[in-house]
């Protein structure tokens, strides 16, 4: 029922589906025929299928006793599957961080609006920061397990799918700003 309150409030539209190549189907009909281009494309295929594999899933309670945090190593192998996103480790805790430039501060608030409707629904609560009037930043982590687990990479996949068309600024974000 939440669910449905924040979709009308925040006018989400239903997920579209993506295709296995991520839409990429228009760049390979104007790019040149290249085995380095095609192997590239290949491979980010591979991941945005892996992405939208990730996408499907979803978060599992974090008060399992099942639930453990990850090795660095895992973690590294797992973030091939989320576009976008890089490990951070602070103060011995490994997260998940991203950053992204919207238009204004208004723009942020929406952003942060999509992100909070998707965790809601996960059971998974990210970190969110609005930085200055346009950096918005995103930290995810289970903090009761502090560290990461694939309760992580699951919302990292759905944050990845939101449709942020509007809200973006043409410059790009980085996460040292």
């Amino acid at each position: 029922m939440a669910g449905l309150l924040l979709r009308r409030f925040i006018r989400i539209q239903p997920r579209a589906p993506m295709s296995a190549a991520g839409g990429a189907a228009p760049f390979y009909a104007s790019c040149p025929s290249s085995p380095r281009t095609v192997a590239h494309l290949e491979v980010r295929g591979e991941q945005a299928a892996a992405e939208v594999e990730l996408s499907k899933k979803s978060c599992i309670p974090c008060n399992s006793k099942d639930l453990h945090a990850m090795s660095e190593d895992s973690a590294k192998k797992s973030l091939e599957q989320v576009t976008g996103w890089e490990l951070k480790n602070e103060g011995d805790i490994l997260k998940l961080h991203r950053a992204w430039k919207v238009k204004n501060f208004v723009k942020g608030l929406e952003f942060f609006q999509l992100v909070a409707a998707v965790a809601e629904e996960e059971g998974h609560h990210p970190d969110l920061h609005l930085v200055s009037w346009n950096n918005v930043k995103i930290d995810v982590w289970t903090h009761s397990v502090r560290g990461l687990t694939d309760n992580d990479f699951i919302l990292a996949a759905k944050i990845n799918e939101l449709k942020l068309e509007g809200l973006l600024s043409k410059k790009k974000a980085t996460s040292q700003e």
